[in-house]
């Protein structure tokens, strides 16, 4: 049998977590100034292994920028034609979350606020045998959907 791997399975083997700076970042920042953003508007520790996006003004560009065990990493990419498409974000948001599958159709173009997730079900994570003992009983009103 073939089986393929789900966005989901994709999206839970990067490891870290992606955030995307809501607001347009000056280009011309480095690594210590935008570790400061990251510190300082995000709310986040920059020295804490996520992976953070800044795009700028005319979403031609985008810069990444991470904690690589003994230093800093940046990734730069600029489009030769066309722009990032943004994900919508409300106005007190200074960042988004990214999966790693949204983080990837980012990056190869695709128009993040096109794309419509349909709820799926999904069952709930399985018990550890102390919350087993505590007969702890599952509410069927607490099942997730994606």
């Amino acid at each position: 049998m073939l089986r393929l791997p789900s966005l989901g399975e994709m999206d839970r083997t990067l490891g870290m977590r992606v955030y995307l700076c809501t607001s347009p970042t000056d280009m011309r920042k480095g690594f210590d100034t935008l570790a400061a953003l990251v510190r300082d508007a995000l709310g986040y520790d920059p020295l804490s292994g996520q992976l953070f996006l800044f795009v700028g003004r005319r979403r031609d560009r985008i810069k990444m920028l991470y904690w690589d065990s003994d230093g800093f990493a940046l990734w730069y990419k600029r489009l030769e034609k066309g722009t990032f498409r943004m994900p919508i974000a409300k106005a007190d948001e200074a960042s988004i979350e990214l999966k790693a599958s949204e983080l990837a159709m980012l990056l190869d173009g695709i128009d993040l606020r096109s794309i419509k997730r349909r709820q799926r079900f999904r069952r709930p994570a399985k018990t550890s045998k102390k919350q087993a003992d505590s007969k702890e009983t599952l509410n069927p009103d607490r099942v997730s959907c994606v």
